[in-house]
């Protein structure tokens, strides 16, 4: 069973991004208290959309008809405030007219005092209702954040306000919308990076190890360079999505301070971020950022922005004068928009200090939990099960001689070759979960494959060690219970092998790896096929006519005797066949 699922690899770094517009579920209660999307691109600043109210006053118990309208958008949040407090808690509750386009959501521990959206689908009007409580402040102003798409987007768009009818007019209109602060300046880089000051000024991490981002389109490059009280960055790599990095106390994503590079067609957006927990990235403010470039050119995207070491006060900033592990991705973006990176990220193979001395390393996009795993399953389902199989079936006339305590010694080999896969599949099997701390739900059928092949290796042997004796009536059935059970579990191992090597967590070269698969699994059908040939033609050559009655021998004859030296040759072929096949997996998993 291959890498389930995500991998330190498994650094979802960028699955997709937390906010209005890109949860089409609607389920945005993370952004209730300041109504705006964690997009990482500043609001716009005239609305095109409004906010109408049936009336312009009201009771407390009230119901108050609200209407969003104008051109097409996605997304959507909308709560009441105390006019005379926009920066509060939400006032009252809502209740739906459409739930097929709107819900509730629970906002500051008060159900229903929010709605959204139910999907990303394009509307242009949102009616419902607004509940005054009894508790209900004397003026009332109805906020929405509105979300045409990613980059697009309103903060807290402002209703008129209404009031209670004995309430004193109102005269003091405060801000809808915190004051946003000056952006990061940004700058156009004119030249690539370079590498040669690599393990002498600067600290740099590269992907293929050692290229150069000056010459290589796919190098992908990262470099710290310290300068007193601050660290240069430098980034690099193919231009079509995005670059990132994160530094991370563990070689799995959560808590981490990552930073994104984002083309977004013309321009590059530079972006901080954060993780909590195994969740999708969280875009933070730009400020703690300075001289942030960026360069599009040939088909690589560029950027560099310096940042202090220490940032006291700053959240989700981690001190860079301690050590981390260091995740580098890649993926594709769309108008700005992140998607799932589209191999495993690097990760470094220890934790480093990007201040201290300047060092020029690599790291790995696979587990090495995950890669022992894969190199065990692979020994044990295309090599030892395999080469037991067919000496069982087609050797025992070859091997029949008895020898260490009075049994056959195609049988001594078989047994010693399947316990040998035993084993080795119950080590493998426990891996992933060690690497995991548990059951991964985002690896697909393959880990419950894994079981099931898992739960057969086991009974396979347990079964043999009760086989009755050989003219005992229950013989028959044991030998097709064994022959069933051995083969459902490699009919299911190579299933399992098939989809675990799509899985991240290898990250083996696609599509080479399936057609290495479909070659081995054709090398041992093709061996069966020639060796089932054989014993036919060969069992013709013993036949004897008695009575009209065609009579196959079943011992030992001198033709069978003539068959042994090709049985032993294809035997050694197949072999030396499959530890090539071997030798090839084992090769590409040590590599990546």
């Amino acid at each position: 069973m291959a890498a389930p699922g995500f991998t330190p690899g498994a650094f979802v770094f960028l699955l997709c991004i937390n906010s209005v517009a890109n949860y089409p579920s609607g389920k945005v209660t993370q952004s209730c208290h300041g109504m705006i999307p964690e997009h990482g691109h500043r609001p716009q600043v005239d609305p095109v959309h409004h906010i109408t109210v049936s009336q312009v006053t009201f009771r407390p118990g009230d119901q108050v008809e609200v209407t969003l309208s104008g051109p097409p958008f996605k997304g959507f949040l909308l709560e009441a405030r105390n006019a005379e407090d926009l920066s509060g808690v939400p006032v009252g509750s809502f209740t739906l007219i459409d739930s097929q386009v709107s819900q509730l959501l629970t906002c500051e521990d008060i159900q229903g005092s929010a709605v959204s959206h139910t999907s990303s689908s394009k509307k242009t009007e949102i009616k419902v209702y607004w509940n005054a409580p009894s508790s209900a402040p004397n003026h009332i102003q109805f906020l929405v954040t509105v979300v045409e798409k990613y980059k697009i987007y309103w903060v807290k768009i402002p209703s008129q306000i209404i009031s209670q009818p004995d309430a004193l007019p109102f005269t003091t209109l405060k801000a809808t919308v915190s004051p946003l602060s000056t952006p990061t300046p940004v700058s156009r880089l004119t030249k690539p990076f370079s590498a040669s000051d690599c393990g002498n000024k600067k600290f740099c991490i590269r992907s293929p190890l050692s290229c150069d981002p000056e010459k290589e389109q796919a190098c992908v490059f990262l470099s710290f360079t310290k300068h007193d009280h601050s660290v240069m960055v430098e980034m690099s790599g193919p231009g079509e999505g995005y670059l990132s990095f994160a530094f991370s106390h563990d070689r799995w994503m959560g808590k981490d301070d990552a930073y994104l590079c984002i083309n977004e067609g013309q321009t590059v957006h530079v972006q901080p971020a954060h993780f909590s927990g195994r969740s999708h990235p969280v875009m933070d403010s730009r400020d703690p950022l300075e001289a942030v470039a960026w360069r599009l050119a040939d088909g690589v995207m560029q950027c560099s922005f310096r940042r202090n070491i220490t940032l006291p006060g700053v959240k989700n900033r981690f001190d860079l004068n301690t050590s981390y592990y260091i995740f580098l991705a890649d993926g594709s973006a769309n108008d700005g928009q992140i998607y799932k990176h589209s191999q495993q990220p690097l990760i470094t193979y220890e934790k480093h200090n990007v201040t201290d001395y300047p060092k020029n390393i690599g790291g790995s996009r696979s587990s090495l939990l995950l890669k022992v795993h894969g190199a065990l399953m692979l020994v044990a389902w295309m090599t030892t099960v395999s080469i037991g199989v067919l000496i069982a079936r087609f050797f025992r006339s070859v091997w029949s001689k008895a020898f260490f305590l009075r049994e056959a010694a195609w049988f001594q080999v078989h047994r010693l070759l399947m316990l040998t896969t035993s084993v080795l599949t119950c080590i493998a099997f426990i891996m992933p979960f060690i690497y995991r701390g548990g059951w991964s739900w985002h690896a697909g059928y393959h880990p419950y494959l894994g079981c099931i092949v898992t739960a057969l290796a086991v009974l396979q042997p347990l079964l043999a060690a009760f086989r009755p004796p050989l003219h005992d009536p229950r013989r028959q059935m044991f030998n097709w219970t064994h022959w069933s059970v051995g083969t459902a579990a490699r009919i299911i191992a190579v299933a399992a092998m098939f989809l675990g090597m799509d899985l991240p967590g290898l990250n083996l070269p696609h599509p080479w790896k399936t057609y290495a698969m479909i070659g081995f699994v054709t090398w041992h059908i093709g061996t069966e096929i020639v060796l089932e040939i054989h014993a036919y033609r060969l069992s013709r050559k013993v036949e004897i006519l008695d009575d009209d009655r065609i009579q196959i021998l079943q011992s030992l004859t001198v033709a069978e005797a003539e068959g042994h030296a090709f049985k032993k040759m294809v035997l050694a072929i197949y072999v030396c066949g499959n530890v090539t096949f071997l030798i090839i997996f084992l090769s590409a998993i040590n590599h990546v």
